[in-house]
Order: structure tokens, then C-alpha cells, then sequence
């Protein structure tokens, strides 16, 4: 059944990138579209964080995972160097897992 779902997947990405072709280019050059296409990556991959973080299986797991990310986001809002940004969330999970509460 997963492979049916894989296929499914494969067949609506190739569907879309061949419509990229088929537009006219006035459509895609529009701002608001332009704007849209740039904001997607960010939005699939929020989504794919929040997922990873608090997802274990079919529950919804708190543990060390989403303290660190959110340390990684306060780092972000402070402005830290991106390496800094990795660090701080590498270190708040492991001292929280260090002290058993991840």
C-alpha cells in the first residue's frame, strides 16, 4: 500500500514540474505567484521540523527535541551566527537528556 502512496506522490511532482513548462511565462513572472513559489520551500520544511520534533510514531511526543529547538529559535531571534544556532540546540538537548528529561 506505502508503494501505491510513493507512486501517487511521484506522479503528482512530475504532473507539476511539466506544468511549469506549460504556463505562460507572464503567469510565472507575476509578483504575487513569484512570491508565493519562494515561500513554499520554508513552509515544507516548518512542516517537516514540527513534525521530526514532536513526532514519535503515531503520538505526540515533548522531550529534549523540542526544547532545543526551541533554544535553536531563540539563538535565530538573537541574531547568532548559524554554527552558534546549532550549538545551542545541541547542547540544550544534551543536558537535557544528561539529567533524564529527554
Amino acid at each position: 500500500m506505502i508503494w501505491v502512496a510513493v507512486l501517487a506522490g511521484s506522479a503528482v511532482c512530475f504532473a507539476l514540474k511539466a506544468l511549469g513548462y506549460v504556463l505562460p511565462r507572464s503567469l510565472l513572472e507575476n509578483p504575487t505567484v513569484a512570491l508565493l513559489v519562494a515561500m513554499f520551500p520554508v513552509a515544507l520544511l516548518s512542516a517537516l521540523l514540527a513534525v521530526v520534533t514532536v513526532g514519535d510514531g503515531m503520538a505526540i511526543e515533548l522531550d529534549a527535541r523540542v526544547a532545543a529547538v526551541a533554544a535553536a529559535a531563540v539563538a535565530l531571534t538573537l541574531r547568532a551566527p548559524f554554527l552558534v544556532v546549532v550549538l545551542v540546540g545541541a547542547l540544550t538537548a544534551a543536558v537535557l537528556r544528561a539529567f533524564g528529561l529527554g
